[in-house]
């Protein structure tokens, strides 16, 4: 391979999972680099893909945000980045391209499959009815963010579906030390959240028409959470993988998988409703 970077999706776990072009440039790269801070793959199937291309060695967000030794690296050497998903559902690795693309670094891309295609598919309910997608994080140094859902309220009262990705990071700094948010804390995070959104719904600006749909729509939300239903969606696009549609209640007792993200549905059309009755633990 010519010298470059090349960012490569390697899907959501196991190299079956892979597409056959992203093997073969990940095996013909001079060095291979794993961005293990935004997913990860289980660290079996990690060692198994090193088997099959070579060494790999781990990077974590500083080396890729600030990327000057992989740029440095990329000018006179070939590159792979080893992405989970697709490599650029993250602005993270958008912004990487940009400044390869600065400095005068060739930059290609091999896709991959991404959670935000294959969830939303695989639970069965409309793609055309889902709104912004957020991230369940966990609460840094005791402080509770309500935006994560105050995305989904707005979603809800619009007829719109959410997908809530789970955090893997309890520190934030992205540094290492992942430990993937499980079942029991999102539902945690999620009913801190509606109580602190109760608490602080007077606050919220009311100079817009949107800003006063907000307002009723995380009124309600608050009120209701007790009667939230969601489909936690664990191990996608692996042999382990599980759908599960329960009550927040139920989520706290959920079985504990690998890698997590929770969907909350709006009202389901009949063929939706259909489609989630499957995953039903009742």
């Amino acid at each position: 391979m010519a010298a470059g970077l090349v960012l490569i999706g390697i899907g959501p776990g196991g190299i079956g999972g892979m597409t056959s072009d992203a093997i073969s440039a990940a095996k013909d790269a001079d060095y291979r680099r794993y961005e293990a801070y935004t997913a990860l793959w289980s660290q079996e199937d990690l060692e198994s893909l090193e088997g099959e291309i070579g060494e790999i060695r781990k990077v974590m967000r500083p080396e890729v945000e600030a990327p000057v030794e992989l740029l440095a690296l990329a000018k006179t050497h070939s590159v792979a980045l080893l992405v989970v998903g697709d490599p650029l559902q993250a602005t993270t690795h958008v912004d990487l391209q940009l400044q390869a693309l600065e400095a005068g670094v060739q930059c290609t891309v091999i896709h991959g499959v991404a959670i935000t295609g294959l969830v939303t598919g695989a639970v069965g309910l409309s793609n055309y009815r889902f709104g912004r997608q957020t991230t369940l994080t966990y609460p840094y140094g005791g402080w509770i963010a309500t935006s994560p859902l105050e995305v989904i309220a707005v979603n809800r009262i619009q007829g719109l579906h959410t997908l809530a990705l789970l955090d893997l990071d309890p520190t934030g700094e992205g540094v290492g030390g992942q430990k993937p948010m499980q079942p029991k804390d999102a539902a945690d995070a999620m009913e801190r959240m509606a109580l602190k959104l109760s608490e602080t719904l007077g606050e919220l600006p009311k100079d817009s028409n949107f800003d006063l749909m907000k307002i009723e729509a995380c009124n309600k939300i608050t009120k209701d959470f007790a009667e939230l239903m969601v489909v936690l969606c664990s191990d996608m696009g692996t042999p382990e993988q599980s759908i599960t549609y329960l009550s927040i209640e139920e989520l706290a007792n959920a079985e504990n998988g690998r890698l997590h993200c929770i969907i909350i549905p709006s009202e389901p059309s009949d063929v939706e409703l259909s489609a989630l009755s499957r995953w039903s633990k009742k």
